[in-house]
């Protein structure tokens, strides 16, 4: 699935200064140093912005500055670099992440997506009333005391079966978002059809 090097808000990508730095094998404030160093050449290509990300340190400390970048000031960034072989190899993998994410927000406006999204979103609503009216009933008549969280549960199941992570359904691929439709409906067939049947909750999962 979709590696995360390569972000979208709105209708833009960007990347930021910590995943370069994992990428390339660096300390994060030995990137962000480079930032700060040519600040004013950042600046040309775009708006530097940043956020705030907890301090690792457990026992607090100052948050780390995050610095957001655009595909302009990433390539810049890494152009400051050596060409080390890893930072080589993330400089190819950063470029064609950026090119696939920009072809998706071209999908995503196609409307193919958008009825395929709005089918996935109605066959969701149908599971999870299959859930709330069959499987919940079902799960505490047979003992469970966390029948409310199925929900959770089957979300989960979907998710980790495709490997994408939670929050992210408006922003996948066409063929993500149909194999996403094809399991609910497939999950709240099953559903149905065993819970008619008295079958035990777990076993149906």
């Amino acid at each position: 699935m979709m590696n995360q090097l390569v972000k979208i808000k709105k209708n833009d990508v960007y990347t930021d200064s910590w995943i370069v730095a994992v990428g390339i094998g660096r300390e994060h404030d030995t990137v962000t140093k480079s930032i700060k160093k040519f600040k004013k050449d950042f600046e040309e290509l775009g708006k530097i912005r940043f956020m705030d990300c907890q301090s690792e340190n457990p026992k607090g400390g100052r948050p780390k500055k995050i610095y957001e970048l655009d595909e302009a000031q990433a390539i810049f960034l890494l152009t400051l670099m050596d060409n080390s072989k890893i930072v080589v190899e993330f400089k190819k993998a950063l470029s064609l992440e950026f090119v696939k994410m920009r072809q998706f927000i071209l999908e995503r406006k196609t409307a193919e997506w958008q009825q395929s999204r709005l089918t996935g979103k109605k066959i969701r609503k149908d599971e999870t009333d299959v859930i709330l009216e069959s499987l919940i009933p079902l799960a505490e008549s047979q003992g469970s005391n966390n029948a409310g969280k199925l929900y959770m549960v089957y979300s989960k199941l979907v998710n980790n079966t495709l490997g994408i992570e939670a929050g992210r359904r408006d922003n996948l691929p066409l063929a993500y978002v149909d194999a996403i439709r094809f399991l609910e409906r497939a999950i709240s067939n099953i559903i149905s059809i065993e819970a008619g049947k008295g079958t035990y909750y777990k076993e149906i999962y």
